[in-house]
C-alpha cells in the first residue's frame, strides 16, 4: 500500500521561504501523479499544485511564481517549494497521490503558519 508521509512544516514570518516534502514509504506501487493540496479552516481542500509521471505541472494561479513543485513521481518523492509567503497561505498542506489502480492516497498533512 501507500503510505505519504509529510515533512517540513513550521511557522515563517510573512516574504519568506518555506520548503514541504512528502515521500512515499509504502510497497511501492506505481503512482501516476503526486500533488499539494492545503487546507483552510471554514474552507474546502484545494488542489495547490500537481506533478505528473511524465513531468507535467499544474499549479493554482495564487502559487504560479511563487511555490515550485518538484520530485520524482516513480520514486514515491515530491516536494514544494513557497517562496514569498503570505498570511494567506497559512494552512494545513497535504500530499496526495494517485495510484496506478486508480484509488488516492493522502498524507497526514503538516501545518504551515506565515506570521511575523
Amino acid at each position: 500500500q501507500v503510505q505519504l508521509v509529510e515533512s517540513g512544516g513550521g511557522l515563517v514570518q510573512p516574504g519568506g521561504s518555506l520548503t514541504v516534502s512528502c515521500e512515499d514509504r509504502g510497497s511501492g506501487i506505481s503512482l501516476h501523479t503526486m500533488d499539494w493540496h492545503r487546507w483552510i479552516p471554514g474552507t474546502q481542500r484545494e488542489l495547490v499544485a500537481s506533478i505528473t509521471g511524465s513531468g507535467s505541472i499544474w499549479y493554482r494561479d495564487y502559487a504560479e511564481g511563487r511555490f515550485t513543485i518538484s520530485g520524482d513521481v516513480a520514486k514515491g518523492t515530491v516536494s514544494l517549494q513557497m517562496n514569498s509567503l503570505k498570511p494567506e497561505d497559512t494552512a494545513v498542506y497535504f500530499c496526495g497521490a494517485r495510484t496506478m489502480y486508480g484509488s488516492y492516497v493522502w498524507g497526514q498533512g503538516t501545518q504551515v503558519t506565515v506570521s511575523s
